[in-house]
């Protein structure tokens, strides 16, 4: 059982990051036929939702694209800030989304981002912990790191919904805003569906890896 745990933990997020390379790859290459940037289908986005004070900033590295709700700046990799595929206008798109939940108060929005300074903090103690419950064989100890580590599964949970509805947010915008046309929605929608793969997959890594905690906590019982 536990050789299968670990092979699950290793296995399930390379099966969703691949996902998303290929299907990122596939639409990178097929240019949108409104001929816009992320950038350009970015402001039109915010702009049209009265987000014109939300910022948008290009970054370095590849699929590093993200909103920050401190700045109020959507940050956009080279690679969909210049590019007018299928591919960058869908990330775009997807990060006007949080930007649109951060406006209207989306609930889960709300809740992840208060969650995440608390979970920068377990995450880091409930490696501390289960390391010295292993190594000291002190059962207290590693039941207390697994229950940090509970912290961070509810930090992932909270997070499918954010994505998700960010995804339905973009699709929605893009088409009614007419940046895309009706034979390009499935690409659209593969490559945020690759995208939101990658979230499902980390939060059944993580629940996995709990799980053969927890197993592993009994047998020393």
């Amino acid at each position: 059982m536990d050789l299968i745990l670990i092979f699950l933990i290793i296995v399930l997020p390379l099966i969703a990051q691949g996902k998303v390379r290929s299907s990122y790859n596939k639409y990178s290459n097929i240019k949108s036929n409104g001929k816009l940037t992320g950038k350009d289908v970015a402001r039109m986005i915010l702009d049209s939702n009265g987000l014109n004070n939300v910022t948008i900033e290009k970054i370095g590295g590849s699929l590093t694209d993200h909103y920050n709700p401190k700045t109020k700046s959507i940050s956009l990799s080279e690679s969909i800030y210049d590019d007018n595929s299928i591919s960058s206008i869908s990330v775009a798109a997807h990060e006007c989304g949080h930007a649109i939940q951060d406006k209207e108060s989306y609930s889960f929005f709300n809740l992840r981002s208060t969650l995440v300074p608390i979970v920068n903090i377990t995450s880091k103690l409930s490696s501390i912990f289960v390391m010295l419950g292993f190594f000291l064989e002190i059962i207290n100890l590693l039941e207390i790191g697994i229950f940090l580590l509970c912290g961070g599964l509810l930090f992932q949970l909270v997070t499918l919904p954010v994505e998700f509805d960010a995804s339905n947010r973009a699709k929605a915008q893009l088409q009614q805003l007419g940046l895309i046309s009706d034979n390009e929605l499935t690409g659209v929608k593969k490559v945020l569906g690759a995208a939101a793969l990658t979230y499902v997959a980390g939060f059944l890594a993580e629940a996995l890896q709990i799980l053969r905690l927890v197993l592993l906590t009994r047998r020393r019982d």
